[in-house]
């Protein structure tokens, strides 16, 4: 549930994340760049989840990434409030100074079994931030692991187990429950869901909702997959080649989408009836963000491409209060 406050807990502004690209050559000379971020911005209420949705590749997992500074961004801002209201710029602080902010701001990651140490039971995993941060150790330690695997739906018990013993979906649980465990504001879930099956997924965002009630979370949902984004976030923001192409509340966007790529992303979802015919409106492969076309970077998959959208470069405007599109041609698509 979103918080009544207006002061958002992270506001994104201008970020950028550009990985260079060297010659193979002696003198090993930077010869171009990966737009892997390009110019991204976005506020996040408390409270908020925010769906950050588009094809592999697009952007999206680096986004997350550089917000967190797990990679330092090129350029740009990410101001995020902390608990007594002081706001710190994530970008431009030294890494020095990051320690203290960890606990505020967590990551839940895609591949439940390659983000848990095999050599460590799920006890020590789940518990490691706490003695990393010098937070607990002891009975409170072992108390306060059992008290999350509890919240998250394991047993006190199989803290002792090592990460091989479970299943997929109780191993995102383990790792749901690392992240949880410091008391967070901030969790960025990665494709929290999209390696397990459909059922246990279900039961894995029920529970995150659940959580994000009782704990007074705020998410960024990276997804590809627009049905769990449909039931899960308040507000999407759909990105291409680094950029965020449309953003609005979720019902709207699926409901009247104003970008041709959003469009046909919806187009892609299969619908429960075989006598619906699918019309999926997409053709090629997303832009190379090495080598991106001039102008608009979505016009050579665009079927209502113009001679301008080859030649400038669309903005993200507000067309509507709440509602942001970079498309140059917006209000004449039907």
């Amino acid at each position: 549930m979103i918080a009544e406050q207006t002061t958002p807990l992270l506001s994104v502004r201008n970020l950028k994340k550009h990985f260079p690209i060297h010659n193979k050559g002696f003198s090993s000379r930077v010869i171009g760049s990966v737009k892997a971020v390009d110019d991204v911005s976005f506020d996040l209420l408390p409270g908020e989840t925010l769906g950050l949705v588009g094809e592999s590749g697009c952007g999206k997992t680096t986004t997350g990434r550089t917000i967190l500074r797990a990679l330092d961004p090129t350029s740009g801002q990410v101001m995020f409030k902390v608990d007594d209201d002081k706001i710190i710029d994530l970008a431009a602080i030294h890494h020095k100074h990051l320690k203290p902010l960890r606990p505020e701001m967590q990551m839940i990651f895609q591949d439940p079994f390659s983000s848990l140490n095999p050599r460590m039971t799920i006890g020590d995993i789940v518990g490691e931030p706490l003695v990393v941060h010098k937070m607990a150790r002891g009975s409170e330690l072992k108390d306060r692991v059992a008290e999350m695997l509890l919240k998250v739906g394991l047993m006190p018990e199989h803290a002792i187990r090592y990460p091989h013993a479970f299943s997929g979906g109780q191993r995102q649980r383990a790792g749901i429950a690392r992240a949880l465990i410091m008391n967070p504001s901030l969790i960025i879930a990665d494709e929290a869901v999209s390696a397990l099956d459909v059922s246990v997924q279900a039961q894995v965002i029920n529970l995150l909702e659940d959580l994000q009630e009782e704990l007074k979370l705020t998410y960024i949902f990276i997804a590809h997959d627009l049905s769990v984004v449909k039931h899960i976030c308040d507000r999407v923001a759909v990105m291409y080649a680094g950029k965020i192409v449309e953003l609005c509340e979720t019902e709207e966007l699926f409901a009247v989408p104003k970008h041709p790529y959003t469009r046909a992303l919806l187009s892609a979802v299969p619908v429960p009836d075989p006598d619906v015919k699918m019309n999926f409106d997409l053709h090629g492969e997303v832009a190379d963000p090495a080598n991106l076309p001039p102008g608009c970077s979505f016009n050579p998959r665009c079927s209502y491409c113009q001679v301008r959208c080859k030649q400038d470069i669309p903005e993200l405007q507000e067309i509507a209060p709440g509602r942001q599109v970079a498309c140059h041609f917006t209000e004449d698509l039907d």
